[in-house]
């Protein structure tokens, strides 16, 4: 029996290359994923990196219909990073894309390979600016002004969704 659909949100990151075709490519990518419907996606974002050094990043959120398992979804999700050329020679290392599970439905998942919500996605204005754009009832009283000193600065143009 089919597994009934859950809205998840993915954070899109990178700062590699051209960064912002990248994501442009990946938002399209997750729109290809099977058992899969892309429902919407954030305005582009120019970030400073964030705990981590290189040059700014470009960022996004987008919004998935999936009947894929979290696991599953998270599989999928690095493979697209590795035909990206992502690497990983250390942590918060630049990189060419960086997808990440941020919410999958309502669920709560501490798994060694995954933890659902992400649990730095509160402290980060990259996530909570884009993610406001999509689902802005998911955004807690205060968490926006608790980053407003990280430098982030929307995209003009918009991504199809």
């Amino acid at each position: 029996m089919p597994r009934e659909p859950v809205t998840a949100f993915v954070a899109l990151g990178a700062n590699l290359g051209d960064a912002r075709q990248m994501v442009q490519s990946a938002v399209q990518d997750l729109s290809r994923l099977p058992e899969t419907e892309l429902t919407g996606c954030s305005r582009l974002y120019r970030t400073a990196p964030y705990e981590a050094a290189g040059p700014d990043f470009i960022n996004a959120v987008a919004r998935v219909s999936t009947r894929l398992t979290a696991p599953q979804l998270l599989d999928a999700l690095q493979a697209l990073e590795q035909q990206a050329g992502r690497e990983r020679p250390y942590v918060n290392a630049p990189r060419t894309l960086d997808l990440d599970v941020l919410l999958y439905g309502d669920a709560c998942i501490d798994s060694p390979r995954l933890t659902v919500p992400h649990p730095r996605m509160w402290d980060r204005a990259f996530v909570l600016h884009p993610l406001a754009d999509l689902a802005p009832e998911r955004i807690l009283p205060g968490r926006l002004a608790a980053v407003c000193d990280q430098a982030i600065s929307p995209l003009s143009g918009a991504l199809a969704s």
